[in-house]
């Protein structure tokens, strides 16, 4: 008995800990002013292009490594 008790206090501390943190955001959401617009974004930062430009020339030499382009058989 005395193990069912603990696992029942133990459970309803959880679930109170957990009611008292959603009301504690629901008073700081009310009371918060609302978000601001987001900025607009650049539709592609010009380091990717330069990043994508290295991985394929990486890609190229791994492939020319693996004689990917000499024939069907690894050797």
């Amino acid at each position: 008995m005395k193990k069912d008790t603990k696992k029942i206090a133990a459970v309803a501390a959880v679930m109170r800990y957990i009611r008292d943190e959603e009301d504690m955001l629901c008073a700081q959401a009310a009371t918060s002013a609302p978000p601001a617009e987001p900025t607009p974004k650049r539709c592609v930062p010009s380091g990717m292009w330069a990043a994508a430009g290295r991985q394929d020339i990486m890609q190229m030499g791994n492939m020319m490594q693996m004689k990917a382009f000499h024939g069907s058989r690894l050797r």
